[in-house]
């Protein structure tokens, strides 16, 4: 029994590690904050979350290397018409998870309503509070989202994207107009435009493999840097437990109040929570059993590491260096797999989406805002289209939330009801954004695997993952 033991604590030493790192660093942050309350400074805590923040520069440090070269090396190894099924696979996945996850949200909300008889934040908090996201619309949402798609320059793409800023008007009267009125213009945010890298390096892989035995010196180069960085990543993912542990400690010492989480909020943040465990556990599953006729239990406890690191990162996006090395662990076509991986990490955002739904009706009962059906509608499209369009950055939803509230008739500001507890919310939903790109990837593989190689379907779902990594190495001849 113990050598079973050991062998198993060996086999998940680091998922071991970095749970004790999530679970120590919220133990250790609930004792500092009762131990000596009010003590911390802004700059003390910043002490604290320095060795998480490195973590967090390493692992942000692979994502452009990793993606460019992975998904390059990815389409420049398939045919073109391989490249569009598998793009059409993952898209309809993505958009019919996406759908479900705001449908969910929505029957969840009017059916808990945990707004009604609740308390909204009063004017004096909101002034004294942290300042709202910026105004948005819909429509300037999804013009950035088309722009961010064709970048004009891939070294900028590498450091910010494209967003439309509305200016607030200074004349009161001004304000009370209609959003549509007000003055715009373009800035360059600090954020990787990672829908842009993979657009142009998708492109330039269908370039290289139209070029056959000319580009194949370019293929090698980018297999190379794709496996290299691989490794590097290997030894960064090492780190994670003690990068998390920090990451969790900071965040718990900025809390301001842990009674508006289990008071005012407590209702609001449980139906969102129920909402994202029945998507990831119940919606996904149906979707993955409905396509490959499998429950994908066994595929979801594979994943730990990669849950434990986009719950304690909060980042789609800075994840994914993790998670594509965990699909190639479990023996996943490295072409479907540095295909699928980064365009979820851009575009779906399936915790997101329910969230922002469930937000948005919550507030509306909170201010007795009477939701017509085509209102609810109007904020299931919305919220659609808002979490395609929200980064795989932290927070990121809170963003995009404004114009969700627009669609209900609510003013921005509204946003500041939920802010105490969307640090926590974010960790996961971002948990089952991620937890979606993992099955979307097994799903198209499995789907994929008698185009891909001659190893059946059948044969996919019953290996083990040992077996796995064998039959893809033999059939994609990496």
């Amino acid at each position: 029994m113990s050598k079973k033991l050991s062998s198993f604590v060996m086999r998940n030493l680091l998922t071991i590690l970095t749970v004790i790192g999530v679970v120590g660093g919220a133990v250790t942050g609930i004792i500092i904050r009762s131990t000596s309350p009010g003590s911390w400074s802004r700059r003390d805590v910043m002490y604290l979350a320095f060795p998480g923040e490195l973590f967090l520069r390493m692992l942000k440090a692979l994502i452009i290397p990793l993606l460019m070269s992975s998904v390059i090396h990815a389409i420049g190894s398939l045919d073109l018409s391989l490249s569009k099924k598998i793009a059409i696979r993952s898209i309809l996945y993505y958009a019919t998870t996406t759908i479900c996850a705001v449908i969910l949200g929505i029957i969840l909300v009017l059916t808990i309503k945990p707004g009604v008889g609740g308390i909204a934040v009063d004017e004096q908090t909101k002034q004294a509070d942290e300042k709202v996201p910026r105004h948005v619309l819909t429509q300037d949402t999804m013009l950035d989202l088309i722009r961010n798609l064709f970048p004009p320059n891939l070294v900028q793409a590498c450091i910010a994207q494209s967003q439309t800023h509305l200016i607030e008007p200074e004349n009161a009267t001004e304000r009370q107009m209609a959003k549509e009125t007000w003055k715009f213009k373009e800035r360059y945010e600090d954020t990787t435009n990672v829908l842009g890298l993979v657009t142009f390096s998708i492109i330039f892989g269908i370039a290289l493999g139209k070029l056959g035995a000319k580009g194949k010196i370019l293929l090698d180069f980018f297999e190379s840097m794709s496996e290299a960085m691989m490794i590097i990543t290997s030894w960064v993912i090492w780190i994670s437990p003690l990068g998390v542990y920090f990451l969790v400690v900071a965040k718990m010492m900025e809390i301001k109040s842990f009674g508006e989480l289990v008071g005012r909020l407590g209702l609001y943040f449980m139906t969102v929570l129920l909402g994202l465990f029945l998507h990831g556990f119940v919606t996904l599953s149906v979707i993955y059993f409905v396509a490959v006729r499998r429950l994908p239990f066994k595929v979801i406890g594979q994943l730990s590491q990669v849950l434990i690191t986009a719950f304690g990162t909060a980042s789609s996006s800075a994840t994914m260096p993790i998670t594509i090395q965990t699909m190639d662990k479990m023996g996943l076509d490295p072409r479907v797999t540095r295909f699928v991986i980064p365009i979820g990490a851009s575009i779906n955002m399936d915790g997101t989406a329910l969230y922002e739904a469930v937000a948005a009706i919550f507030i509306a009962q909170l201010k007795n805002i009477e939701m017509s059906f085509g209102k609810t509608i109007a904020v299931c499209v919305t919220a659609t289209a808002a979490s395609i369009g929200a980064a795989g950055i932290p927070q990121a939803g809170l963003v995009t939330m404004v114009m969700v509230l627009d669609t209900v008739g609510l003013p921005s500001e509204e946003v500041i009801n939920i802010i105490a507890v969307d640090w926590l919310l974010d960790r996961f939903r971002t948990t089952i954004n991620v937890m979606c790109d993992c099955l979307g990837a097994r799903l198209v593989d499995i789907l994929s695997v008698g185009e891909l190689g001659g190893v059946t379907a059948s044969d996919r779902l019953n290996a083990e993952p040992t077996e796995l990594v064998e039959m893809t190495k033999a059939d994609s001849h990496i």
